[in-house]
């Protein structure tokens, strides 16, 4: 199993010493080549699931597992490796850098990791051609439209092939053309990566999509 979330609880403080219980005693498995959908209006805690299973938040109560291991148990600078090394994060809003090109922004984590480009390099240009963008590799990102630069945004998720993918509305930018478009290449990539995959998104027809659908209620599984 890729991830494992096992009773979590997730529980801020607020002012005047109240509490607000982002989750209640969540669970949830995703194995490799597998898709999970999350619905939820907003504030059901959709994001905090998924800042939980990236390692970048701790549950209060509960355990978080990324391939075996337990992330709260790991070291600040442990957990920070772990998402750089097994896990690709996709985001609404794309993120992508304007002063670098295409291939530049793909093979972004591979540099920051300290990859030697004979290494990014090839992965990115077949990730590139995968989402049908080859020949727009030396391209500014600022030149492509909303859709392509969510098909770049993929590509460098994947770029280090990660064990996790977690996108967060990644199609909520999107024309429902394009979104469609990009949900297709993110679950058959996920697929064909054998990667997991969690996305979280408003549309039931794009959850749908997924092997496994989950809805959120004020911070439970209904």
């Amino acid at each position: 199993m890729i991830l494992r979330l096992h009773d979590v609880w997730k529980t801020y403080q607020e002012s005047g010493g109240r509490e607000r219980h982002a989750l209640h005693g969540v669970s949830l498995s995703v194995a490799s080549g597998t898709s999970v959908a999350v619905t939820g209006r907003s504030g059901s805690g959709k994001s905090t699931l998924l800042h939980l299973a990236a390692g970048i938040d701790e549950p209060t109560r509960g355990s978080v597992f990324l391939l075996d291991r337990e992330l709260s148990r790991l070291s600040d600078r442990e957990r920070t490796l772990e998402r750089r090394n097994r896990v690709g994060l996709v985001f609404q809003f794309f993120h992508l850098l304007p002063h670098l090109s295409v291939i530049e922004n793909v093979g972004l984590p591979g540099r920051i990791a300290g990859d030697p480009d004979r290494v990014w390099m090839p992965r990115a240009k077949a990730l590139l051609a995968r989402v049908g963008l080859d020949d727009r590799a030396t391209d500014a990102v600022g030149q492509l439209s909303g859709g392509e630069m969510q098909r770049v945004a993929l590509c460098r998720a994947l770029l280090r092939r990660p064990a996790l993918l977690l996108a967060d509305e990644p199609t909520g930018n999107l024309d429902d053309e394009n979104g469609r478009l990009v949900m297709d290449l993110l679950l058959s990539l996920a697929r064909d990566e054998g990667a997991a995959l969690v996305y979280v998104t408003h549309s039931a027809d794009l959850a749908a999509m997924a092997d496994e659908r989950r809805h959120l209620v004020s911070g439970e599984w209904e």
